[in-house]
């Protein structure tokens, strides 16, 4: 941003996404931009725009990147809002749960718990 926005004339604007003049794009210029090429790749009606800040969310989750990161990332005030956000995969959660329990599950040669 700080190499091609100057380029364009907006260097100032805080915005991630400006429009061709410089200004902030709206959140339904995105999605309608989202859904025409959405459309035209053929894929299925489902996916949006903000299912992709979902994903977001959740690859850093599984990736292992410090939640309260990931809460900024994303703009939350609050934890239990990137919660709801985040759908990690069974595989990831029975990985998460092993290394929980692996320190009380934990045996030594002779059964017993270390």
């Amino acid at each position: 941003m700080d190499n091609i926005r100057p380029r364009f004339g907006c260097a100032d604007q805080p915005a991630l996404w400006v429009t061709e003049r410089g200004g902030r794009a709206k959140p339904a210029e995105i999605n309608a931009r989202f859904v025409a090429y959405r459309d035209v790749l053929g894929l299925p009606k489902e996916l949006s725009a903000h299912s992709a800040r979902h994903s977001y969310v959740t690859h850093l989750t599984e990736d292992g990147v410090d939640r309260r990161f990931i809460q900024e990332a994303v703009g939350h005030r609050c934890d239990t809002s990137t919660a709801i956000y985040t759908h990690v995969s069974g595989d990831f959660m029975n990985i998460a749960l092993r290394k929980a329990l692996a320190p009380a599950l934990d045996t030594g040669r002779d059964g017993r718990a270390r």
